[in-house]
């Protein structure tokens, strides 16, 4: 039986007239324990001042877990450690911690965030809580809760830039408040249960941000965790360098549970020769600066190998995640994948030493050795490498 997965995205809107958001959000995996461990973190203000507070925050409990230390022990010693505003007399950061095993094993923990939500069959379920007080700070404590979830199950935690949304404006004159947000959820997800978490998180963003009549009075942040059965891809690029066992991974490939993508000409013929199927290349008018992507059939994605990864992974360092072109389409059936299979041909390619290519091309290796590095750090995508 495979595993279950453990889906995890943010969205965030910048308050109006700022540079920097002052809320932060990280998120680890732990593997080899199937677990995911999400910090979101609201700093005091906005501007740079909240976002080295709120980074700080974040970054410091993920230490601490990714070390061993328990999530309640975590929490205390951030709680006990941030200082207080001497003018507002309240924390300069507050801070929502998940603890989500693939087993369904969770523990939250929050001090000062908009409690979390979790949405089972549309409807937000009540979750009892633990209250810890400070022994520092009289007016801290933290609300603390251990519960399991169901595969499908999501937990959306956020900043109040989201739940107070609107605020004063005649329709929601104590802002779009948690009620609002549910009732949100619940629409959203009636229209589609399979909705990926980076969508439904942005939609949530971009909905506080229209109450705000588009233009956020506060840093917005919304992060939701989906338990759910994976969505597995797999990616052929170069040719295998022993060309009699082309046949074996082109089965291999064939016969794949999942989305099927190809990264290069050699490669696509490759498969098109082995599976007895014809390669029909995009019009040279539709592709763009990069080089066409081609169709074959019963093959989700068919480009170019060396450029267009690079590309893509241009893309993903700088979160330009809406391009159209061949890069593009890559990176948009990886962001909606969870398990990532690369099989990379250990044939060379000459072509790659051409003087004449830009120099930022690298050896096939290095280069989709960079996109694993950034789809499982930063885009939290579980990916391996299988050198051919």
């Amino acid at each position: 039986m495979t595993p279950l997965f453990i889906d995890v995205d943010c969205a965030q809107e910048i308050k109006h007239n700022q540079y920097v958001c002052g809320d932060a959000f990280r998120s680890y995996r732990l593997i080899d324990q199937g677990r995911l461990i999400s910090v979101l973190s609201d700093g005091l203000g906005s501007g740079i001042k909240a976002n080295i507070l709120a980074t700080m925050t974040s970054a410091m409990t993920i230490k601490f877990m990714a070390e061993g230390s328990r999530i309640l022990r975590s929490a205390e010693i951030m709680m006990d450690s941030l200082p207080v505003c001497k003018v507002r007399k309240i924390s300069y950061a507050t801070f929502s911690i998940v603890d989500c095993s693939r087993n369904g094993n969770v523990h939250i923990v929050e001090e000062g965030n908009p409690e979390f939500l979790l949405v089972r069959d549309g409807k937000c379920l009540k979750v009892e809580k633990e209250i810890h007080s400070s022994e520092k700070f009289s007016n801290r404590h933290l609300n603390f809760y251990d519960f399991k979830i169901l595969p499908d199950d999501r937990i959306i935690i956020c900043s109040d830039g989201v739940t107070q949304s609107g605020l004063g404006r005649e329709e929601y004159k104590l802002g779009w408040r948690r009620k609002g947000l549910i009732e949100f959820v619940s629409s959203v997800l009636s229209k589609d249960n399979s909705i990926p978490s980076r969508v439904l998180a942005q939609k949530i963003v971009d909905k506080s941000k229209e109450i705000d009549n588009g233009l956020a009075k506060d840093d917005i942040s919304a992060a939701v965790i989906h338990l759910r059965n994976p969505r597995s891809t797999i990616v052929f690029t170069g040719p295998p360098y022993y060309k009699n066992r082309d046949a074996e991974y082109v089965h291999i490939f064939n016969n794949f549970e999942g989305k099927k993508i190809v990264c290069g000409g050699t490669t696509a013929n490759i498969i098109a020769r082995d599976l007895n199927k014809a390669i029909r290349p995009q019009p040279l008018k539709e592709a763009g600066k990069l080089p066409p992507i081609s169709y074959i059939d019963g093959i989700d994605l068919v480009t170019e190998g060396i450029i267009t990864i690079t590309k893509a992974i241009d893309y993903l360092e700088d979160g330009d995640l809406k391009q159209n072109d061949a890069a593009g389409k890559l990176i948009s059936i990886f962001l909606d994948s969870d398990y990532i299979e690369f099989f990379v041909g250990a044939k060379l390619n000459e072509a790659h030493y051409d003087p004449d290519l830009p120099v930022e091309i690298e050896l096939r290796k290095n280069v989709v050795k960079r996109l694993k590095n950034i789809l499982q750090n930063k885009y939290m995508k579980e990916v391996s490498l299988k050198f051919i």
